[in-house]
């Protein structure tokens, strides 16, 4: 039931104000058909618009089963547009570039309805009026009293309790009329109808009930409907639905009215696209010459990294030193001495240097450091380029090979210098052959995510024969860019026969002229050189004593355990630079992935001679004697365990070695030379109960003194993954770069002195205004984008602003079914959309299109140096901005749309 309680409604025009409706009361029942007659400006339209919430009474009230609206917001009056009212219109209100189907979906669409049921229920509303054979139509293809229809069944589509009908049958002949009035009738059986119109022939033909207006007035009401005061309910404020237009909705709308107007939309992506174009042709350019300034700079960045060593020389400090002398040395030459010249003087400026140089070497903490550079949130990584963090370790090995006269080699080099020394008593051979070797063996540069091998590799090396290492165990020969390896270093590897080198260092030893040839070797034949590796861990092992003894000085003892126990290493495949290299990654003959590394720190951990240090961390397992002795009295005594655990030979070994002490030999028996090894043994015991506590302590501290845990760990080959002996960090471009190095500075500032890092930064002492040009171009396109841009937002504007005033009527008939104000917004911000990823789309395509000739104009030019280039992602970004750009422009024009009155879109033409 509705009841309309004392509507009044006055409208203003200018200093007049006209009274439409005064003090209009009347209740209508559920189902019945009414038709409101009156002489033009007796307010019937105004009634009618006001039932339908299209406009607005000023007092009053309106009660809908019960639900009053006197408190009704615009979203509420949206929704009971959509749910509880169905409008026809004397000038059936259809949208002329949607289907029948489409016009009569609309409401069911913005009540939320899935596409399958409203496809369904307006396909059967159609039928029932009688147009199923019409529902892909245009509206313009069908006839005066089929439209109506149409707007018949959009009226019902939504199966509202109230039907307004406001001239429907105005604009149709007579029979088509008649038509019409039998089928309001036939609606009116189940629901109210309420109809205005000039005609009382048929209001009086069709209606049960006619109600006469005049002057803003009720005179007269054929059927009136009274409802007793006793038998009213209180009215209450309640929402009657949910109406929405969702965004694909605005879509359709939006993309049909632009396809009904196809030209002028080209025209209008076109001019729009124009700005798109320019910007992407800059971009284009800026890109090529980017892409190439990248090049040089990542190249110069993978040269020169920011180097972190253990132990490293502030670069920045050493320069200042440097020009702080220079400039004390110029200006003293034209300064007076500040003493007398009558002697001479010391000049301290040589020492004062030299201190000064020394200084600048420092310590570095690079566990403390690396923990910062794990953390994903510390202020460097942003920065860090496409070649990442590497972190280097020192892992201690040695590795042999065979020649092909199954000569045993170390690939050190020191095979030779043994061989060179026996016959040059002045040379000295190191006492420890376990260090790697820096001219033979390197680990190649690991990359990023996992990978094996670093991009700056494979960019820069091509591969000759096989492939590069896949496993632990594989490692790569180089070569230089003339398929050529030293000479020497190929004796040292065992490609070539050892006793071919032995005999050309003794010539060179002799001060012979040597002849040398160039030997030609196969790929294969290299490719079979075997290596064999043996990890510092296992040079040391374990005697009858429980004790660990290292077996590095016997050669017998090292080749048979190269036999036994050690890591066969293949060659996985030849490589050398590719021409214009920019940089020299691998230094080396041989290289190892850092796989590798990782195998022989994991074996390390697990090796005997670790894991008995490890459970033994206060007693050296090499001698059983204590780290630390606290004082003399466990210094004796740690000295008799020693002395007491000696082999016979060793016994044997420390009497003759007293016997030729000075101090001791008066303590020796005079026959003691002539005794042999066993007697010379026997006589020890009695020999080591008479030494006295001082020469204890001397053997003690010359012989004995067992370091610590840590050089006895550094010695197996232990290494912690969180201490590196050095870090590289690559950056792609000098900015990068500047940020690492300002990261570095900010980390100084955030630590104690001692955890404060030193770096070599070679990159800045060569860095050259790079920046400064892509900071130039930078601001070029800027200048080019803010003017594309204003000309771009005016043009859309006003181009939407048409669209608004062309589709006014639309707007209102939207917003007669339940569209609210931000659902016109909507369908016009997606009229802008549309447009501007057309714009954008069209501006992108041309640009590729232009890229063909502009790059041939510019390899003339230039040469092959800079190319235009516009990347997919510059593609997507100049799409998104020309959407978004189109989007802005149009806010203005669709709040305009949104805020116009429904009443007046109605009526608009």
């Amino acid at each position: 039931m509705l009841q309309i309680k004392n509507i009044t409604k006055t409208y203003d025009t200018g200093a007049l104000q006209q009274k439409a409706l005064d003090g209009v009361s009347f209740n209508l029942r559920d189902n019945e058909f009414v038709s409101v007659l009156g002489h033009s400006g007796s307010g019937k339209t105004t009634l009618l618009n006001i039932i339908g919430g299209l406009d607005r009474y000023d007092d009053g009230d309106i009660v809908i089963n019960g639900i009053s609206t006197k408190k009704y917001t615009d979203r509420d009056w949206d929704s009971y547009r959509n749910h509880s009212v169905g409008f026809v219109f004397q000038s059936y209100n259809l949208i002329p570039h949607q289907s029948v189907l489409s016009n009569v979906e609309l409401a069911l669409t913005i009540s939320g309805i899935s596409s399958g049921e409203r496809k369904e229920r307006a396909a059967k509303a159609l039928e029932e009026v009688g147009l199923t054979e019409h529902l892909h139509k245009q509206p313009n293809q069908l006839s005066g009293g089929q439209m109506q229809r149409v707007a018949i069944a959009r009226a019902l589509v939504n199966e509202p309790d109230i039907l307004l009908a406001d001239e429907p049958t105005g604009a149709l002949d007579t029979d088509t009329s008649v038509q019409i009035m039998e089928l309001l009738e036939k609606v009116a059986k189940d629901r109210l109808v309420v109809m205005v119109t000039h005609n009382p022939e048929l209001a009086h033909n069709y209606s049960n009930r006619i109600i006469e207006l005049q002057d803003g007035e009720i005179i007269s009401d054929s059927h009136p409907l009274n409802i007793e005061d006793e038998d009213a309910t209180e009215p209450e404020h309640k929402n009657m639905g949910k109406a929405s237009m969702s965004f694909l909705t605005a879509l359709s709308l939006s993309f049909n009215n632009l396809k009904s107007k196809k030209g002028r939309t080209f025209l209008t992506a076109f001019a729009g696209s124009i700005g798109i174009i320019g910007i992407a042709l800059i971009l284009s350019l800026s890109t090529g010459v980017n892409d190439y300034i990248d090049n040089i700079q990542q190249d110069t960045m993978t040269a020169y990294p920011i180097t972190i060593e253990a132990q490293s020389i502030d670069l920045d400090s050493l320069v200042e030193i440097r020009d702080e002398t220079i400039g004390d040395y110029a200006a003293g030459e034209d300064s007076d001495a500040s003493h007398d010249l009558d002697s001479i003087y010391s000049n301290p400026t040589t020492l004062e240097l030299v201190s000064s140089t020394t200084s600048t070497f420092k310590e570095n903490n690079l566990t403390s450091f690396k923990k910062y550079l794990d953390d994903p949130s510390n202020e460097i990584d942003p920065y860090v380029g496409a070649n990442g963090i590497v972190y280097s370790y020192d892992v201690n090995f040695d590795l042999f090979t065979y020649d092909d006269e199954d000569t045993f080699i170390n690939t050190d080099g020191s095979t030779f210098e043994e061989e060179e020394s026996q016959d040059m008593p002045g040379f000295q051979i190191p006492e420890s052959p376990l260090m790697p070797s820096e001219s033979n063996v390197s680990e190649l540069i690991p990359g990023v995510e996992g990978s094996l091998i670093s991009q700056v590799i494979t960019d820069n090396y091509d591969v000759l024969y096989g492939n590069w290492p896949e496993n632990y165990d594989e490692v790569v020969l180089t070569v230089d860019q003339n398929n050529e390896i030293d000479k020497s270093a190929l004796y040292e590897l065992g490609i070539l026969p050892a006793d071919e080198y032995e005999e050309i260092l003794d010539q060179i030893d002799q001060g012979e002229e040597v002849e040398f040839d160039s030997q030609k070797l196969d790929y294969e034949e290299i490719a079979d050189q075997v290596f064999y590796l043996l990890p510092a861990s296992d040079y040391y092992v374990e005697d009858e004593n429980g004790h660990f003894e290292s077996i590095a000085d016997d050669e017998a003892a090292v080749e048979n355990l190269v036999e036994e126990d050690a890591i066969e290493l293949k060659i996985a495949g030849i490589v050398k630079p590719v021409e214009d290299a920019t940089t020299a990654a691998i230094s080396t003959p041989i290289a190892y992935t850092n796989e590798l590394t990782k195998h022989l720190i994991d074996y390390a951990n697990d090796s005997d001679v670790v894991q008995a240090q490890e459970e033994s961390p206060e007693t050296n397992v090499l001698n059983g004697l204590r780290f630390d002795a606290d004082n003399d009295d466990q210094k004796i005594e740690d000295t008799r365990e020693y002395l007491s655990n000696l082999t016979i030979s060793e016994k044997a070994d420390f009497v003759r070695s007293m016997q030729e002490s000075d101090e001791e030999s008066a303590q020796m028996p005079s026959a003691m030379p002539d005794m042999g090894e066993e007697q010379l043994a026997a006589s020890f015991d009695g020999l080591v109960e008479n030494l006295d506590s001082e020469t204890l302590l001397s053997i003690y501290d010359s012989s004995i003194s067992t370091g610590s845990y840590d050089d006895n760990m550094e010695a197996f080959g232990v290494i912690s993954l969180d201490a590196p002996s050095s870090i590289n960090i690559y950056a792609d471009n000098f900015e990068d770069k500047e940020a690492i190095s300002a990261g570095i500075d900010d980390y100084n500032t955030s630590v104690d002195e001692e955890e404060k890092i030193t770096y070599a930064d070679f990159a800045g002492l060569i860095m050259s205004s790079v920046t400064e040009i892509i900071n130039v171009i930078t601001y070029v396109l800027i200048a080019f984008v803010s003017v594309s841009l204003v000309v771009s937002s005016i043009m859309i504007g006003i181009i939407t602003y048409i669209s608004v005033l062309e589709r006014t009527k639309e707007i209102g008939i939207l917003r007669a079914i339940g569209a609210s104000k931000g659902n016109i917004s909507t369908v016009f911000n997606a009229e802008t959309i549309i447009i501007g990823l057309f714009s954008g789309l069209l501006g992108v395509g041309l640009t590729y299109l232009s890229h063909i000739p502009l790059n041939i104009i510019l390899e003339n030019l230039l040469g092959e140096g800079v190319r235009a280039s516009l990347s997919i992602n510059s593609s997507l970004v100049l799409v998104l901005l020309s959407v978004v750009l189109s989007f802005i422009a149009g806010l203005i024009p669709s709040r305009q749309a949104s805020e116009k009155d429904p009443v007046d879109a109605l009526r608009s033409e």
